[in-house]
């Protein structure tokens, strides 16, 4: 019997990660034949647009969630990171004018969040999802006070130019979100921090009796996906020309739906970047599909959150069914 169940999980694999994959080929296919305009050089441009935000974001999730934990705190720290770099580069309320310089230190409050994150969690044993929680709340807090109710003008043209210029015809927003998802590639198929959160995701116990510092992986896992956060804040600020604390509404639900419907598994060991691409893609062309056929906007999320509830009950399913192999 137990033989019967391995084999079972073994050949529903295939389905696990080709799965996505063909979710959003036969989606693709669906919006074409239900209205041509979908297919077209600018309409596919509009979605790769709307993919790098979230794509930046999923990657830093993603090694959370391999890892077994949840990062709630994304939205405040792209709050905090766009009221920060609204207020460094050329704007409308204070003196400075500090460019590029100002860029990369507007990214630093997301990954000492991303790290306070980290060492909260492991060193007072606080969970993810309450630690990630009052962190989130506070740096929130943070960015409504930084904006005083009056969320600050970016006037530095060259942000502006490059929030909503392109390179040949690729946003230059897509562009830096393909260099992070590279970035996210090599990391965790290529270095220690990738290998080891998959097996710290996959039986944390074990990896502490084989000797590896996982509270250490788990702060720099943290510390990267806050990081990315501060980016993302930053991208948008350039993209909309201000810094506002709602920069993020919203980006958390969809982060964390893109990683678990690309297939990676919200216990952990399982899944990765590129799965986590795929499910950033396919909600970015279901939205922009459900829109080419008329579907009024609320029913839109009703969709989406009908996605994520479904993800979650095969994930579970799965589980139940891997842990009654191995016990």
């Amino acid at each position: 019997m137990e033989s019967q169940r391995r084999q079972s999980v073994l050949k529903s694999a295939p389905l696990r990660q080709w799965g996505p994959c063909l979710a959003l080929i036969v989606l693709c296919i669906g919006f074409s034949l239900a209205e041509p305009r979908f297919a077209t050089t600018e309409n596919l441009r509009t979605i790769a647009g709307r993919c790098a935000i979230p794509l930046i974001l999923s990657v830093g999730m993603t090694f959370v969630v391999l890892q077994g934990s949840i990062d709630l705190s994304i939205e405040g720290c792209m709050a905090l990171s766009s009221l920060t770099v609204a207020m460094l580069v050329l704007n409308s309320r204070t003196g400075f004018d500090l460019g590029l310089s100002g860029l990369v230190l507007a990214i630093l409050p997301g990954m000492c969040i991303g790290l306070l994150n980290g060492i909260v969690m492991t060193k007072l044993r606080v969970p993810s999802f309450m630690t990630t929680l009052g962190t989130w709340s506070a740096s929130l807090g943070l960015a409504m006070l930084l904006s005083g109710g009056q969320p600050p003008l970016i006037r530095d043209q060259t942000l502006r130019a490059f929030g909503l210029g392109r390179t040949g015809e690729i946003p230059n927003l897509t562009i830096v979100a393909i260099l992070v998802l590279a970035l996210g590639f090599v990391l965790q198929h290529y270095t220690r921090f990738g290998r080891y959160s998959m097996a710290i995701g996959g039986g944390e116990d074990l990896a502490r009796q084989s000797g590896l510092p996982v509270d250490r992986y788990k702060v720099l896992a943290f510390a990267f996906s806050g990081f990315l956060a501060g980016l993302a804040g930053v991208l948008g600020s350039a993209q909309i020309g201000l810094g506002h604390v709602d920069i993020g509404l919203g980006q958390m639900f969809a982060t964390v739906t893109a990683v678990v419907i690309g297939g990676t598994s919200l216990a952990g060991g399982r899944g990765g970047v590129l799965q986590s691409a795929v499910g950033t893609i396919m909600l970015a062309v279901l939205a922009n599909g459900l829109i080419f056929v008329g579907v009024h906007p609320d029913v839109q999320k009703a969709v989406q959150g009908a996605i994520i509830l479904s993800a979650s009950l095969l994930a579970t399913w799965h589980l139940r069914h891997r842990l009654r192999v191995i016990k």
